[in-house]
C-alpha cells in the first residue's frame, strides 16, 4: 500500500484521467491532493438528499440546475479533478464540457458524507481546501455523522479553503448566502440518518 501512495502522489491528471476513462460505471473516481480516491457507492438515503436539494434549489431558484456527478477540474488546486455529488449553476451550464469541467460559473458544490473511513479527510478537509482554492462561492456539506450542515462561503483562491463557515443542526434553518440565495429547512435531513 505504501509503494502505491508514493506512486499515486507523482502521478499527474493526465495519467489519471486515463485510469479514471478506464474504471468500470460502477467506480467513480477522484483525484484530489495529488492522491486517487474511490467515491463510495451512494445509498438510497444519500439520494434523497440529493434529490431533496434539487427540488429546494428548482422551487427557489428555477433559472438554476443541479447537476450531478459533473466532474470538476481543480486546476490551482494541483491539479485536482473531483466529482462532487451535486453542482449549482445556471440552467445548461456545462452542455458541451465534457467529463471535467472548469469550475467557473459553479455557485455551489454539494457533498453528503457517507458511511466510509475516508469522509473525514475528503468531504471535511481535503474537498473545501480544493473548492475554495478552486473560487467556487459554497461549499456545503450535509454531514449525515454529525447531523449538520455546514455551509462554507467567501472562497480563499490564495491558499484554499472558505474564510466563513457556518454550522447547523439538522432541524434548524440553513442560510445560503449569495450568489446562491437559499434558505434550506432541514428537518427533513433527520429522516436520512442511521
Amino acid at each position: 500500500m505504501t509503494v502505491m501512495a508514493e506512486h499515486t502522489s507523482q502521478m499527474s491528471v493526465d495519467e489519471f484521467e486515463t485510469i479514471a476513462s478506464a474504471a468500470p460505471e460502477t467506480v467513480t473516481l477522484e483525484f484530489i491532493d495529488g492522491r486517487i480516491g474511490v467515491k463510495p457507492v451512494t445509498d438510497g438515503d444519500h439520494n434523497s438528499i440529493v434529490s431533496w436539494l434539487a427540488k429546494r434549489c428548482m422551487q427557489t431558484r428555477p433559472e438554476l440546475d443541479l447537476y450531478q456527478a459533473q466532474g470538476l477540474r481543480g486546476d490551482a488546486y494541483r491539479r485536482s479533478r473531483a466529482r462532487p455529488d451535486a453542482v449549482l449553476a445556471p440552467e445548461a451550464h456545462f452542455a458541451g464540457h465534457g467529463e471535467w469541467a472548469d469550475p467557473d460559473g459553479a455557485l455551489m458544490v454539494v457533498e453528503v458524507t457517507s458511511y466510509d473511513s475516508d469522509t473525514d479527510r475528503r468531504d471535511r478537509h481535503e474537498k473545501p481546501a480544493a473548492y475554495g482554492q478552486a473560487g467556487i462561492p459554497v461549499y456545503l456539506l450535509i454531514d449525515r455523522d454529525a447531523c449538520t450542515v455546514t455551509v462554507h462561503s467567501r472562497p480563499d483562491r490564495r491558499v484554499g479553503g472558505y474564510r466563513d463557515i457556518r454550522l447547523t443542526d439538522f432541524g434548524e434553518t440553513a442560510i445560503l448566502p449569495d450568489p446562491v440565495g437559499i434558505e434550506l429547512d432541514t428537518e427533513i435531513l433527520k429522516n436520512y440518518v442511521r
